[in-house]
């Protein structure tokens, strides 16, 4: 009897044991379709981004993407949820954490904008969807707003602590400067887009580091 007990228990998991693999190769068949849809929405536009070339580029059968996600609305949700959101949460909200120095984080945050050709030409992925969907679909508006509110947040957190010690002008509102350090990012990123040309970026980052350094209080105006 205590044989055929471990038998038993060992047959048990024997045939649970593939369950982690079917769950593993769910989530990366998800992460494909994120991915893919990610790259075609930045390069079409979600209105005119196909399914078609979604899933050829994931490698996926329509019936894995509607196992994962309900409709092409709900795969662009997530693209904003996992990716974008994430994305802006690496550039602009995780460098401006725990800093000493605010001025020189947002300038290094500015200096690392991409100025390479292919990305200047495709624009900011997150004012790309702003642009074309906000209009559109309360569904993109709320949560590409989310992240604008994030970033705009993290910003004006960072110069309001930096009043606190000293190192930014009393008379700069946080949150203004906030709202127009992210109109100057996007609205040169617009630009450099329209123009094709990455020198339009270039330019605007000079110009935004400038202001930046402006903001400091008069006492720190000599660094950087």
């Amino acid at each position: 009897m205590l044989v055929e007990g471990r038998s038993s228990k060992q047959s048990s998991k024997q045939s649970s044991s593939p369950r982690p693999t079917r769950l593993r190769d769910s989530e990366r068949t998800r992460e494909r379709l994120l991915q893919a849809a990610s790259r075609e929405i930045y390069r079409s536009g979600f209105q005119s981004a196909s399914l078609d070339t979604i899933l050829a580029m994931a490698g996926v059968t329509k019936g894995a993407l509607y196992y994962h996600f309900k409709s092409k609305e709900a795969l662009g949700y997530a693209v904003v949820d996992e990716i974008i959101a994430s994305d802006v949460h690496g550039k602009w909200v995780r460098p401006l954490q725990n800093v000493k120095a605010p001025i020189e984080a947002l300038i290094g945050a500015v200096q690392r904008i991409s100025v390479r050709p292919a990305d200047v030409r495709g624009g900011c992925q997150l004012n790309n969807l702003a642009q074309e969907m906000s209009p559109l679909d309360p569904g993109f508006r709320k949560r590409l707003a989310t992240i604008f509110d994030a970033w705009r947040k993290a910003v004006t957190s960072l110069l309001r602590e930096g009043q606190n010690h000293g190192t930014i002008r009393r008379d700069v509102e946080p949150a203004d400067a906030a709202a127009l350090l992210i109109a100057m990012v996007e609205g040169y990123g617009s630009l450099a887009k329209n123009a094709q040309d990455p020198k339009v970026m270039k330019a605007g980052i000079r110009n935004i580091v400038d202001w930046l350094r402006s903001l400091r209080a008069p006492g720190n105006r000599k660094r950087g």
